[in-house]
């Protein structure tokens, strides 16, 4: 495996590799992500994955500082998973001392996350922006696990006429349900079995809902459920799976979505509903 940190390196690597396929991280990798690799390197292409903890998609309240780290353990994964280039970007690359450009988004980005976490969507769309100029890849891999981040960058690449094909991969979970996250590794022991409840509830809000409840009425149930558990939630959400507007009834494409407070820690689930 390649190991780029200079733009140099990495466009030595890229002219070596070909077409790639790409993932992008913020590293701490889980199985999650090792799924993403294995979803790109099936296309048939060489993988390359970035790690990169981007400062401007967290904020003041955000937990930049304890983000987990650890670039040995990533990159010994990267390359178990059969990774061909590591990109690992300092911020003086992604953000140059006299940078003054940067991504605004609407639409999908401005309710329930892009709400809690003021310039948090902008962050995102800002770095995928800079990663994908930088890798060239013909398509990149995301996590349905963070929907809306999906839809968000989907929109961009629409938007802007980029040239690479977003793949979303679905949730890899852990055996109890637990939607797999790096922010995970932050739950004390009672809190790590409480949390599976989050994705209970949303198994059972859409199960009603497809059956023919009232919407309202089923996540009103679903929040009560989550906060039985322990839980503060701060959104449980039937919306239309693209825009992410919210639907008072069952749409098609919908997506069931929802944020919870645990502890210190800010679970995010989400799963189909029609």
């Amino acid at each position: 495996m390649i190991i780029a940190r200079t733009l140099p390196e990495l466009n030595a690597a890229r002219e070596a590799l070909g077409p790639l396929g790409f993932v992008p991280t913020m590293g701490a990798l889980h199985q999650g992500h090792l799924a993403l690799v294995a979803a790109a390197g099936a296309a048939g292409k060489a993988v390359a994955a970035s790690i990169f903890v981007n400062p401007t998609q967290f904020g003041p309240k955000d937990d930049f500082a304890r983000y987990p780290r650890d670039e040995a353990g990533d990159l010994a994964k990267l390359e178990s998973a059969g990774c061909a280039l590591a990109w690992l970007p300092g911020v003086d690359i992604m953000y140059p001392p006299h940078g003054a450009s940067s991504i605004h988004v609407a639409g999908p980005a401005l309710h329930w996350e892009g709400a809690a976490r003021p310039g948090h969507f902008a962050g995102v769309a800002t770095v995928v922006a800079k990663l994908f100029g930088q890798i060239r890849p013909e398509a990149a891999y995301f996590g349905e696990k963070d929907w809306q981040q999906v839809q968000v960058v989907s929109r961009m690449v629409a938007d802007l006429h980029l040239p690479v094909c977003i793949v979303p991969v679905p949730t890899v979970r852990e055996p109890d349900g637990l939607a797999m996250s790096s922010r995970n590794a932050y739950l004390t022991a009672p809190e790590r079995k409480a949390a599976p409840a989050l994705h209970t509830a949303l198994q059972h809000a859409v199960r009603d809902i497809i059956a023919g409840k009232e919407v309202a009425a089923t996540l009103h149930h679903a929040r009560q459920e989550v906060a039985l558990a322990g839980m503060v939630p701060d959104y449980i959400a039937l919306v239309h799976a693209e825009t992410l507007e919210p639907a008072a009834a069952l749409v098609r494409p919908a997506r069931l979505i929802a944020a919870a407070k645990l502890g210190h820690v800010r679970l995010l689930d989400n799963v189909p509903a029609g």
